[in-house]
């Protein structure tokens, strides 16, 4: 008879890490905060620098009032820190559209300027940029930490490559959807099963 694997440990908080040019009052993170302020599970969402060193030693300082086992969630390039902290860290994490090994993605945006909508800050893409990034990036990854939950139509990160860089993780595929992931809500209860919670479907609405 198989051995059934047992279920996570509850996570003692909840870090959610948004993606490039969003902030910690993004829709996906309005989401996570109300799903735990409705599990009573304490919850960090930061403003993080476009500068990857800075934004992973906020999410760093983030962890520590979350308890001793948290777990972290992230989208986009918040996905790319969410698995270096995790394998840093020794946590578990779920991954929304994660960036996969993204120094050629911040490498083809030298020279750009962004203006963050949120937080109205302006910066413009450098070397250093690229060059952090390309320094934080863990040489592999532990595939029993992750829930990934991927996209079948990404017009900013190739889904494939991502599902391939993740082989062996718990994977949700949404067929069609977008980089910034609508359909969110939906999901919360699998990703806060991968938290060790659980959370039943449609408590936590979509946020505008």
């Amino acid at each position: 008879m198989l051995s059934q694997t047992p279920a996570p440990l509850k996570a003692s908080g909840v870090l959610y890490l948004h993606g490039f040019n969003s902030a910690g009052a993004s829709p996906k993170a309005r989401l996570v905060k109300q799903a735990c302020e409705y599990l009573g599970v304490a919850c960090e969402t930061p403003d993080l620098s476009p500068l990857v060193r800075t934004a992973l030693d906020t999410a760093q300082r983030s962890l520590e009032p979350l308890g001793p086992r948290p777990i972290v969630m992230g989208s986009s390039m918040g996905g790319f820190l969410a698995t270096v902290l995790a394998q840093q860290h020794d946590l578990r994490a779920v991954l929304i559209n994660p960036a996969v090994r993204p120094a050629a993605l911040v490498e083809s945006m030298l020279g750009q300027r962004f203006v963050n909508e949120y937080t109205g800050e302006r910066f413009s893409i450098e070397q250093r940029h690229h060059d952090e990034v390309a320094e934080i990036t863990p040489d592999q990854i532990d595939a029993w930490r992750y829930l990934l939950l991927v996209v079948t139509r990404d017009e900013t990160l190739d889904s494939a490559r991502t599902v391939a860089a993740y082989r062996g993780a718990r994977m949700l595929i949404h067929p069609g959807g977008e980089h910034g992931f609508a359909a969110l809500a939906s999901y919360l209860p699998a990703m806060f099963a991968h938290a060790g919670y659980r959370l039943e479907a449609g408590k936590i609405g979509r946020v505008a």
